[in-house]
């Protein structure tokens, strides 16, 4: 029976037009059995179920105060978590939310092709990745690089793409640990075409796997 994981798309700011895409490919990963929601509801009953909950492009408030309870209740207690994307522009309003995630998003420059250093290829999201990763995204800035409170995986060359705001310490895929659990987070994924991408898919299933404590 294959592990379960639930993923999260709820919007109360800004929605990707891909996060349709982002799901089939999910789904498409064929390691879980993967509930979709956006009802606020769903992170409100018991998660211990889940081998993981991932955010996937999540924006704005998204959960009630009991949701913010049976989440970070979960983290601390072993569960995974994990977010692509906008899951760095997604409560702001709760504390320990931008803890937990390690970042918040501050902005980003036009979509465009650049370059991911990977920076650990002993991870499973990272490890099948050539030492430059070229690859077409927003290459989001964040409001403090998490270098030193999270493990970095992989970071965004500036030099590569027009409109950085971070210079030379701009960290882009991560992981940490919180309390019993385990947090994977990866600012790539804006487009559709992302999720199309066998690296990219692989990618993913890597990060959500160790996440999860299954690889």
């Amino acid at each position: 029976m294959a592990p379960r994981l639930l993923v999260y798309t709820r919007t109360t700011a800004y929605r990707h037009d891909s996060i349709p895409a982002a799901v089939t490919a999910v789904r498409a990963l064929g390691a879980f059995d993967v509930d979709q929601t956006e009802d606020p509801a769903a992170l409100e009953a018991p998660l211990d179920a889940y081998a993981a909950v991932l955010f996937l492009s999540t924006s704005g408030e998204v959960l009630t105060p009991a949701g913010r309870d049976r989440l970070s209740g979960y983290v601390e207690a072993g569960g995974g978590f994990v977010g692509v994307h906008a899951a760095a522009c997604t409560e702001y309003e709760w504390p320990y939310y931008g803890e937990l995630l390690g970042a918040r998003f501050d902005r980003h420059p036009a979509y465009q092709p650049g370059k991911a250093i990977i920076e650990d290829h002993t991870h499973p999201a990272t490890q099948h990745l050539a030492a430059v990763w070229d690859f077409t995204d927003e290459w989001y800035d964040f409001r403090t690089s998490p270098r030193g409170s999270v493990r970095v995986l992989a970071s965004a060359d500036e030099t590569s793409y027009e409109g950085g705001g971070m210079g030379t310490d701009h960290p882009l895929v991560w992981c940490r640990e919180q309390g019993e659990g385990r947090v994977f987070y990866t600012a790539l994924g804006h487009a559709a075409e992302a999720y199309e991408d066998p690296d990219f898919r692989a990618h993913l299933l890597g990060g959500i796997n160790w996440a999860a404590g299954l690889g």
